[in-house]
């Protein structure tokens, strides 16, 4: 057992129960992306597992991809929020296999985004499209699909960026990966 885990495992250790992971899902429901603050943990689909373990919550979270920057801040926001909604020294775990994939963004998720401005995901990062086969991607603003790619880097790594021919607005896409 390494140094320091005697006194945190022993902190309020207690086993919980199905309401108690319900409740935690909840809380976790409220912790918002800090790159997209309208989309949880939960709707980007980073929260992997909910489970008791050795008298603790366990969550594991898998960052969108291994070098986000905001990984470490995403991890504190969930600790720090299931504390305040008094789950005793949770444990908190980075789960990177298997690597995280646009499919596990929620239809909640994927409204959210759009609502915000964003175009979801095309299509599905399990089901690649054909060499040659063109994207289209919906205008979130107007709804046309009659859009454009300006380039493929976006105001973050996994978005690109682009533009509605009807409107004209800009937007970003969030790259189906």
């Amino acid at each position: 057992m390494p140094t320091g885990n005697l006194i945190t495992s022993d902190l309020n250790a207690r086993e919980g129960g199905a309401s108690d992971l319900a409740r935690a899902r909840d809380v976790l429901d409220q912790v918002m992306d800090p790159e997209v603050p309208v989309v949880s943990v939960t709707d980007l689909g980073i929260v992997r597992e909910i489970d008791w373990r050795e008298g603790h919550l366990f969550v594991a979270i898998t960052p969108t991809y291994s070098g986000c920057p905001a990984t470490e801040f995403i991890e504190s926001s969930v600790r720090d929020a299931l504390i305040e909604a008094g789950f005793a020294a949770p444990n908190i775990e980075q789960r990177l296999d298997p690597a995280w994939t646009t499919d596990w963004i929620t239809e909640q998720g994927r409204q959210r985004l759009k609502a915000y401005g964003i175009a979801p995901p095309v299509g599905s990062a399990s089901k690649p499209r054909l060499p040659g086969e063109a994207l289209t991607v919906e205008c979130p603003n107007c709804g046309s699909t009659a859009t454009e790619e300006i380039t493929e880097f976006g105001s973050t790594a996994c978005k690109a960026l682009y533009r509605c021919t009807d409107c004209l607005e800009p937007f970003d896409y969030f790259k189906c990966i």
